[in-house]
């Protein structure tokens, strides 16, 4: 019978930085994870603070129609931006039916 000890681990400097690398990505990941969720969070809260007022979508009406209504003093073509953004509106158009949610100023 030959029996051998097994020779003990060594690691090169090599070897330790890549140990290293491996052990500190759930830390990076967790701090990722965090910093994602604060941001989230603070953007959420910022949300909250605004309120909406709610019209469903006519038969024949457009968005410049009922951009122009709630505009008052406002360019008609930025609350079309608002209101586009607010409905995550691609393309600017609407259909009857549909409910959008209008920004108060």
């Amino acid at each position: 019978m030959n029996t051998t000890a097994a020779a003990p681990l060594r690691l090169t400097v090599r070897g330790r930085r890549v140990l290293l690398a491996i052990a500190a990505l759930p830390v990076a990941a967790a701090i990722a994870l965090g910093a994602t969720q604060m941001t989230s969070a603070a953007a959420s809260s910022e949300s909250a603070d605004v309120e909406f007022e709610y019209v469903t979508v006519g038969a024949g009406d457009t968005l410049w129609g009922i951009a122009e209504e709630v505009a008052g003093d406002a360019d008609v073509r930025d609350v079309i931006v608002e209101i586009s953004k607010l409905n995550a509106l691609e393309n600017g158009t609407v259909q009857a039916g549909q409910r959008l949610a209008l920004p108060l100023d």
